[in-house]
C-alpha cells in the first residue's frame, strides 16, 4: 500500500516537475526586453520569475529524486516469487509421499570383490 501511494506521488511529482520546467523561460529569451518586447513583464516581476521558478524547479527535483530512491528502496527490499509455479508451490499444501515398506527384506550388498580367473576351471580349447 506504501508503494501505491509513493508511486502516485512520484506521477505527481513528475507532471508538476514538467509543467514548472515548460513555464520556464530559455536565456535567450530575456534578449528580446532590451529591444522593447514585453518578454520581462511577467506575472512574477521582471526579476521575480526566474527565482521562484529555478526554486519551485529545484524543490520538486529533490523531491523527486527522493521519492525515486526511496520506491528503489522499497523495490529491493520486496521478495516475489519469479514464477507462477513457484507462487502455486508456496500456496498449495504439503505433498507426503508414503513411507517405504518395513515387510521388505532388504536386498543384500554386492560382494566386495570379483572371483579372480584362477578359481574358475579350465576349458581345454581345440580338441574334442
Amino acid at each position: 500500500m506504501l508503494q501505491t501511494i509513493l508511486l502516485a506521488v512520484h506521477i505527481v511529482l513528475a507532471m508538476a516537475l514538467i509543467a514548472i520546467i515548460l513555464l520556464q523561460q530559455g536565456r535567450g529569451a530575456t534578449t528580446g526586453a532590451a529591444f522593447g518586447s514585453g518578454a520581462s513583464s511577467t506575472v512574477f516581476g521582471a526579476r521575480g520569475s526566474a527565482s521562484f521558478l529555478s526554486r519551485t524547479t529545484s524543490v520538486l527535483a529533490i523531491l523527486f529524486f527522493g521519492n525515486c530512491l526511496l520506491l528503489g528502496f522499497l523495490a529491493a527490499r520486496h521478495t516475489a516469487p519469479l514464477s507462477i509455479v513457484q507462487q502455486l508451490e508456496q500456496h498449495a499444501p504439503a505433498v507426503k509421499t508414503p513411507a517405504p515398506a518395513t515387510d521388505v527384506p532388504p536386498v543384500p550388498a554386492a560382494p566386495a570383490s570379483a572371483p579372480s580367473t584362477s578359481d574358475m576351471p579350465s576349458i581345454p580349447v581345440g580338441k574334442p
